[in-house]
């Protein structure tokens, strides 16, 4: 690499960026008063240029003849003046903040932090940090996309599998080893079929951006599982390629995509750009700390030494620099545009918001998304929390958002367990959250619904485990949710008692089925309709391994078919996914009732009774003859009447069936106190008596004529 001709470039775009000749480098730094561009050879000697301009911050330079598959870092001459929030250290490489992929991972060596273990406020470490940390990579972005469509599903037909690139293949025995965990195996005939067979509509990946295994992990035989300690925003994590990671990790992803897109499948990543993985004041130098510190994060105002901390994890990125928002942006495009992605779940969005201390529902982040003519486009989906004070936010987000709804998976869970929260909350939650979504102008399927994923308990443990098991996590069982709600189904963990495996599966199926009954948008955590266990871990992040990997060889057949009846049963019927809110009166045009409350005694809820505990129960008719919203063509929707009969008491119900105004013939289509979907038809007439086991649910459908004016 001796003699390298280096041309001025231009500013923009950042990164390195091949044009079939060679390769446009910049990079923004405002603190900076040298940039160093190194390449790497095969052997790892490196060959060091300045970059030559320096344009409104960005330094940058033209190199010919660099090609894909080229190895490379930055060095960045500047102060180091850490009471300032200035750390620039010439001895660290540093990745590219808009490197497209990266090769190999960090090994905790001393040289990579930027100061001396036994004196952290003391001189900067000088130790060369190159052969300790990853690289960026130069990628080759050309890729015959062919005739990829996006599936561009409505919000209100979705159905989400929130699953683990690694975790859902690394043990499947019809994906060959060689792609098992990696974006092959999703891809994969075996994969797709499943997928399709359950009848989700999208997967959304835990992070795939580069992320890095945390020290104190790896010190334990651990690592990162999640991957929620990101440190490359454009660049596909590297370990899920099996092709190499020299940029072949950009064509697997990009395959993988169009190959669920052909399958009809979405892709939607569950983002972090909230924090990144250099830590605070005592953590590593691989990137922004090094860089532009003071710009890229948010620094104690009197005391810049100190990082603002919103997310538990050490720093948060800084929010009101114009270049942090321009990256995050950037990154958002480059996914939608070059990986062709159908949307973001925004880890602890809360974090995005925060221009000075508080939330605020109108940041320039949002801003920027709102009139952003790609990213608003696609499904945006906010996890509305974070650690700070304030930070809870559900309910708060801009119009064109969607949340998980917390409020949500907390009401549902209590009412299976019996707790006492009122039932006038769960017909919220049921029909939507209308109280946190309307006023702002949003519809049902702003409420992502949930009631397990990835940071907790799975479905099976849920009603398997008082307390958590954490113990392989090294931390003493100290970590994760400090405790498990009693579910009453007996012994703690493992059991033969055939009593007790019969009321933990019929909550299993509660829960599903309030899922995808509701309105909204489910997500189902991957696994939960298998029965995958995590033995009593509710915080498995650093658990690569059994604990966390499906196990192909154990899948309960009976609650995949119950989880996948249910997905069909929603996709079949418009009236469980409604696209606007019930009004529980007469619809105009039509002279029926869209929605109908009852007790167990076949009369209409009362105001009094909304305010009652759940052990009440309760039932609903659902009317598929008063949905609003036309189809495609125009044409009004007409669909079947459900009645859905609610049991959490710890006693059966016979619950007496309405007036014959709202139905005077009705069909058994399931209750969860069953295996299976009913397979010989039970029919029941108005005014009949229905006795609905303890601790079930039953779904009813309609079968006399239509519904007559309720008045």
């Amino acid at each position: 690499m001796e003699n390298l001709s280096v041309w001025p470039g231009k500013p923009y775009p950042l990164g390195a960026s091949y044009d079939g000749t060679g390769t446009h480098f910049s990079l923004f730094s405002e603190a900076a008063s040298r940039v160093e561009l190194c390449l790497f050879d095969d052997h790892g000697s490196q060959t060091c240029v300045d970059l030559p301009e320096v344009t409104g911050f960005c330094w940058h330079g033209y190199l010919p003849g660099i090609e894909p598959g080229q190895r490379y870092g930055f060095r960045v001459h500047g102060p180091w003046a850490p009471e300032q929030g200035l750390r620039c250290n010439l001895a660290k490489l540093l990745l590219d903040p808009y490197a497209k992929a990266m090769e190999g991972e960090v090994s905790w060596k001393e040289a990579v932090f930027p100061y001396r273990f036994r004196e952290p406020e003391g001189a900067p470490n000088q130790d060369d940090s190159a052969p300790w940390v990853p690289k960026s990579v130069v990628i080759n972005p050309f890729f015959d996309w062919g005739f990829d469509q996006p599936p561009r599903t409505p919000l209100n037909e979705t159905v989400i599998y929130e699953v683990h690139v690694k975790g859902f293949t690394a043990r499947h025995p019809h994906i060959p080893p060689e792609v098992q965990g990696k974006y092959a195996g999703l891809a994969h005939p075996a994969a797709i079929e499943y997928l399709k067979r359950l009848g989700i509509t999208a997967v959304e990946l835990l992070p795939v951006h580069q992320f890095i295994h945390d020290a104190h992990l790896v010190e334990r035989g651990l690592r990162n599982y999640w991957g929620y300690n990101s440190i490359g925003y454009l660049a596909p994590h590297n370990e899920y390629s099996s092709r190499g990671q020299r940029g072949q990790q950009v064509q697997e992803f990009k395959q993988m995509v169009k190959t669920l897109h052909e399958a009809g499948i979405e892709v939607i990543l569950d983002v972090v750009y909230n924090h990144t993985a250099e830590g605070n004041h005592l953590g590593p130098m691989l990137s922004f700390k090094g860089i532009d510190n003071a710009a890229y994060y948010r620094l104690v105002g009197d005391d810049p030494h100190y990082y603002m901390d919103y997310t538990g994890t050490g720093n948060s990125l800084n929010m009101r620099h114009p270049h942090v928002l321009q990256l995050i942006m950037d990154s958002l495009r480059y996914w939608v545009l070059e990986m062709h992605v159908d949307g973001f779940r925004f880890d602890l969005a809360a974090t995005l918001a925060r221009e000075l201390h508080d939330v605020d529902r109108l940041s320039a982040f949002f801003d920027l998304i709102q009139q952003d003519p790609v990213v608003s486009q696609v499904k945006i989906i906010a996890e509305p929390w974070d650690v700070g004070e304030g930070g809870y936010q559900v309910g708060n987000f801009p119009p064109l958002w969607s949340e998980w709804n917390g409020k949500y998976r907390d009401c549902v869970r209590d009412y299976w367990r019996g707790e006492d929260r009122t039932l006038g909350e769960f017909a919220n939650r049921f029909t939507g959250s209308s109280d946190l979504y309307e006023s702002t102008g949003r519809r049902p399927f702003a409420s992502i619904n949930f009631f397990t994923a990835h940071d907790g308990f799975t479905l099976h443990d849920l009603v398997s485990y008082n307390e958590k098991h954490n113990e392989a996590n090294g931390e003493d069982n100290k970590d994760g949710e400090s405790h498990n709600r009693s579910w009453n189904c007996g012994a703690e963990g493992p059991t033969d008692n055939p009593h007790i495996l019969a009321l933990r599966a019929r909550q299993k199926r509660n829960l599903l089925a309030t899922l995808f009954l509701s309105q909204g948008v489910p997500m189902l955590l991957g696994g939960d309709e298998m029965g995958r266990t995590q033995k009593g871990n509710n915080n498995a992040y650093c658990q690569d391994n059994d604990i966390s990997w499906y196990d192909w060889g154990a899948v309960d057949d009976g609650l995949f078919d119950f989880t996948a009846r249910l997905i069909e049963l929603r996709r079949k019927h418009p009236v469980f996914r409604r696209r606007r809110w019930f009004q529980g009166k007469a619809i105009h045009g039509t002279g029926v009732h869209d929605i109908g409350w009852f007790t167990p005694e076949g009369k209409e809820m009362e105001e009094e009774h909304w305010g009652e505990g759940f052990a009440n129960s309760l039932a609903v008719f659902l009317n598929g003859e008063a949905i609003p919203s036309p189809n495609a063509r125009g044409e009004r929707i007409v669909d079947d009447s459900f009645y859905l009969l609610f049991n959490a008491h710890h006693e059966s119900i016979t619950f007496k069936l309405p007036e014959a105004k709202w139905g005077q013939k009705w069909t058994k289509v399931f209750s969860t106190h069953e295996l299976r979907f009913a397979e010989e038809e039970q029919s029941f007439t108005a005014g009949d008596g229905v006795a609905v086991e303890a601790r079930s649910l039953m779904v009813l459908l309609r079968g006399g004529g239509p519904v007559s004016s309720t008045g």
